[in-house]
């Protein structure tokens, strides 16, 4: 009987692999070393990106080296870096290089942590990070998990929510049983996370389901609103399950009245979930410990440590106040993940309190962050994001173009440039009588279109990433300062640069606008 060939191995012996890991640390320290020479955003147009990668799948394959050469050639210079300290868009924290080292590793155990025979010290790991976690913010939590992010932390959160609150009959029959009543979630309606939406449509609820409280002037959740909004739900005979209240909303780093809705929350029974993606890990520095009243109070919490914690992705987290909720919510059994190795109650499978069986091992980034910094070194680092958001507000304050939208809170700051001489149809709201003939919605048009385009040629300049976002129905310049290598220097040179490059397209665009120069 022939015998099968065996496959060749891909292991390389130890010597050729020590010489591609030293050229590969040489690649990662050169890059670090050079993130304030690089242009932050691609400078390619997109087809040539697009091009870089458009080859067929390859036949035969190629040394490792070349593997190298590629990454090297395409994919570093077609890259954004959001390592660089003028990376102000979305919510990205800048990585640290220590966690490239630690991946490495992870990646070379590659243990999957769905469960504890095939990833002892990695469940171990992400049992010490989490509590860890919860620790440094204040949460008297009784565990959690990590996940790839906020949104899969949410739909983590809200599934336990849905779990523990509807009976068990919608665990067979889901919504498709007879007399079931319409459940529904509430979250204000200004700075509501687009991840609360899909995580009601994951679930079936319908995005409907999600009721958009009042908002304060501050943009924090009006709470009589809310429980205006309960009763008349209730009075309809739907179901409310959860109230999602913000740690540091993705607009403004708004930090709704989490005590107050905690009392809200429990006096009808109804979850309370913090999505504190953003700015929940602000609770760990003591200055602004009060702002977070309420947290430890919460059913459940999201926190994002590749945020403002500047974790390497991916690596989000969900807390709980009580982890048999998890359990409650997503235990499964299968024959074939109970091996011969005897159980013993210290052993602990996270496939059975979240929506993966197979997980990667994100715990060792965040547990070697933390054995590296310690809280007090976050601590320092996000006092450091606060103040860059405080002395980008004081520039805003100082320049007589721009308007302040917002008070500085945390670390997400946004604001708006407005030409000098159109500020009094905005600020006052005089209107025509200011700008004769020109219609006060045309000068917000106007506003909405230039604010954009500031953004646009800044970004696509290479010198910093930012975005736009809309605060009141105006377009208005957004920043997320939440990257540990940030100055004071870094925050001038882009508000400069945004300060001209208003000025000169407002003297280019003011005619054709057909506003009053």
């Amino acid at each position: 009987m022939a015998s099968t060939p065996l496959a060749p191995t891909d292991d390389l012996d130890p010597d050729a692999f020590r010489e591609l890991g030293y050229r590969t640390v040489d690649v990662i320290a050169d890059y670090y070393a050079s993130l304030d020479d690089r242009p932050v955003y691609v400078q390619a147009a997109p087809e040539a990106v697009v091009d870089a990668f458009d080859e067929p799948l390859p036949e035969t394959g190629e040394a490792p080296e070349r593997v190298l050469d590629a990454i090297e050639d395409d994919v570093l210079p077609y890259a954004t870096h959001n390592p660089s300290p003028r990376f102000f868009g979305y919510v990205m924290g800048g990585g640290h290089p220590t966690n490239a080292l630690v991946d490495a590793i992870a990646a070379a155990v590659n243990m999957n942590v769905g469960g504890w025979h095939p990833a002892p010290s990695a469940t171990e790991v992400e049992r010490t990070a989490v509590d860890w976690l919860a620790d440094a913010i204040g949460y008297p939590g009784d565990g959690g998990l990590l996940t790839s992010g906020g949104t899969m932390a949410n739909v983590t959160a809200l599934f336990a929510a849905f779990r523990d609150q509807a009976p068990e009959t919608v665990r067979n029959v889901g919504l498709q049983g007879a007399d079931q009543p319409r459940y529904t979630l509430y979250v204000a309606d200004h700075e509501c996370h687009s991840s609360i939406h899909r995580v009601a449509d994951l679930l079936n609820l319908g995005r409907d389901a999600v009721r958009l409280v009042p908002s304060n002037d501050d943009l924090t959740m009006d709470v009589d609103a809310l429980e205006s909004f309960l009763d008349a739900d209730v009075a309809d005979g739907d179901r409310p399950f959860c109230v999602v209240a913000q740690a540091g909303s993705v607009n403004v780093s708004a930090i709704d009245p989490l005590a107050d809705i905690a009392s809200v929350c429990e006096e009808r029974d109804i979850w309370l979930h913090v999505d504190g993606a953003c700015g929940g890990v602000g609770a760990m520095v003591p200055e602004l410990a009060d702002r977070y009243e309420g947290l430890e109070r919460a059913d459940s919490v999201t926190v994002d440590p590749h945020k403002w914690l500047n974790v390497a992705y991916e690596c989000g987290a969900v807390l709980v106040d009580d982890q048999d909720a998890l359990a409650v919510a997503f235990a499964m059994d299968a024959a074939y993940l109970r091996g011969s190795v005897a159980e013993v109650p210290s052993e602990f499978d996270y496939y059975e309190f979240g929506p993966q069986m197979s997980r990667g091992f994100r715990a060792l980034k965040l547990w070697a962050s933390f054995k590296q910094h310690g809280v007090e070194g976050y601590r320092d680092r996000l006092r450091a994001g606060v103040a860059n958001a405080e002395h980008l507000h004081e520039r805003v304050r100082e320049h007589e173009d721009f308007q302040t939208v917002q008070d500085p809170n945390l670390f997400i700051y946004s604001f708006q440039y407005v030409p000098a001489d159109l500020r009094t149809a905005i600020v006052e709201g005089t209107g025509d009588e200011d700008a004769p003939g020109v219609p006060l919605d045309r000068v917000h048009q106007y506003l909405d279109r230039l604010n954009q385009g500031i953004v646009d040629e800044v970004v696509h300049s290479g010198l910093a990433f930012l975005t736009t976002t809309t605060i009141h129905d105006r377009r208005v310049l957004r920043t997320s300062i939440c990257n540990y290598r940030t100055t004071e220097a870094d925050v001038d040179v882009v508000f400069d640069a945004l300060a001209d490059t208003g000025a000169r397209l407002d003297d280019d665009w003011r005619d054709q606008a057909s506003l009053p120069v």
